[in-house]
């Protein structure tokens, strides 16, 4: 049986005192904020059904969601907008709101386990001491909590803009670049939620 505390327990035994995985959503969208989530779980706690947020339908991480929330110890969520990717770059934007919700933790990290290769763009870091773990999300049960939390907030303020600017059909594709929403693009140009320097293919 794999332990998905594995990192964590080679954290602790390494003297540090509170580790959190940490995870973003929506490095790809042509629309809205790029998401970062941090988690700190129990040792060993078991959340049935819990995994990649990318493996995991829609409906299980809307269950998964409040789960995660009540039986963390500590969790946070932060995000960068659109127009600061456009400013900076998606990587810069991707570590600082990873850095944010690390920082956002009611409980501070001493260690953080990070979903990926990547601990730094051009304008921002993880300053926190760290451990990048490839394909982390599959093999941390904390940072598979924090790829959930990062994903379902970010689903839920596109359903708000869906409300906002109901032509792009947000509800529908997340912002993603669906066929649908290059339509809407070219029909009715962006809104102020989209990254402009994602917008080649106008």
């Amino acid at each position: 049986m794999s332990d998905f505390y594995q990192y964590e327990r080679e954290a602790l035994a390494a003297g540090y005192s509170v580790v959190c995985g940490c995870d973003e959503a929506g490095a790809g969208p042509l629309a809205g904020p790029v998401y970062g989530a941090a988690a700190v779980l129990p040792l060993g706690e078991e959340i049935p059904g819990l995994d990649d947020s990318k493996k995991l339908t829609e409906k299980r991480r809307e269950v998964l969601f409040p789960v995660i929330q009540e039986r963390a110890l500590a969790w946070s969520v932060a995000w960068v907008e659109a127009a600061e990717i456009d400013a900076t770059d998606i990587l810069s934007a991707r570590i600082k709101a990873m850095r944010l919700a690390i920082e956002g933790l009611g409980r501070r990290p001493d260690f953080a386990l990070i979903d990926g290769n990547r601990d730094r763009g051009r304008s921002d870091a993880i300053v926190t001491d760290h451990r990048c773990i490839v394909k982390g999300d599959s093999l941390s049960d904390s940072i598979a909590a924090a790829s959930v939390l990062a994903k379902v907030s970010r689903d839920h303020f596109m359903l708000q803009m869906a409300e906002e600017y109901p032509q792009y059909a947000f509800e529908r594709h997340k912002g993603y670049g669906t066929k649908l929403h290059y339509e809407r693009l070219r029909r009715y140009g962006p809104c102020p939620i989209h990254r402009r320097t994602f917008l080649k293919n106008l």
